[in-house]
């Protein structure tokens, strides 16, 4: 299935240096479309059109959610730990409306790529960070209560629950202004105080504000 990339400057889901875009042909005869850092163009002749996410909802892309003619764009955000490498998991996002050959051509293209699939409704946080973000604020509010190091923390998770790496070594890997600004986007939208950025991620978050405003 030949697809064609749009997209301005760096994609999160896939980086310039990314294999995925050797593969990609020209709009004109592609049979899905990705959009990254551009609006999107609807097309009902293309299999899918695909938009790429960031914290924000697929529906914010759509002139309305209630038009069939759009059945054919869902939008996808391939997981990421903040600075690390992409994970090997896209969600893919759907509309009520959303066709199911859209979602089997989205699903086929990606696994093509050796990738994983899952399909999420449209949600603020999708299902990764809305389950795993509430785990590192826990961890990083137990460090600041001082429950224990971070040490005994991440070891207790690698090997009493099998975890590859622990949540403060993960979130601190990523980068913690990272971490803020993605559960900073839960909590402002859900309410919920697991979502609410712990003290370091908030520190992180306004050294590197600071740093950026410094460099202008």
């Amino acid at each position: 299935m030949s697809y064609a990339i749009i997209k301005n400057g760096q994609s999160v889901s896939f980086p310039d240096a990314d294999a995925f875009h050797a593969s990609a042909s020209s709009i004109q005869g592609a049979d899905i479309v990705i959009y990254s850092g551009v609006a999107l163009k609807p097309d009902r002749t293309k299999a899918a059109i695909l938009v790429e996410l960031g914290d924000e909802c697929l529906a914010e892309h759509l002139s309305n959610i209630d038009d069939s003619d759009q059945a054919n764009i869902l939008g996808f955000a391939r997981y990421r730990n903040g600075q690390d490498l992409p994970s090997g998991l896209v969600e893919v996002v759907r509309q009520p409306n959303t066709s199911e050959a859209a979602i089997a051509a989205a699903t086929k293209l990606f696994e093509s790529a050796g990738l994983q699939v899952a399909i999420s409704a449209d949600q603020i946080g999708r299902i990764i960070n809305r389950l795993v973000l509430p785990k590192y604020n826990a961890a990083l509010r137990f460090l600041d209560e001082g429950l224990a190091s971070q040490a005994d923390m991440d070891l207790t998770c690698k090997l009493g629950l099998g975890y590859p790496d622990g949540p403060i070594e993960r979130v601190l890997r990523g980068g913690l202004e990272h971490h803020h600004r993605a559960t900073k986007a839960l909590f402002d939208t859900y309410g919920t105080p697991s979502y609410a950025p712990p003290r370091r991620a908030i520190v992180a978050s306004n050294r590197a504000q600071a740093n950026n405003d410094q460099r202008r």
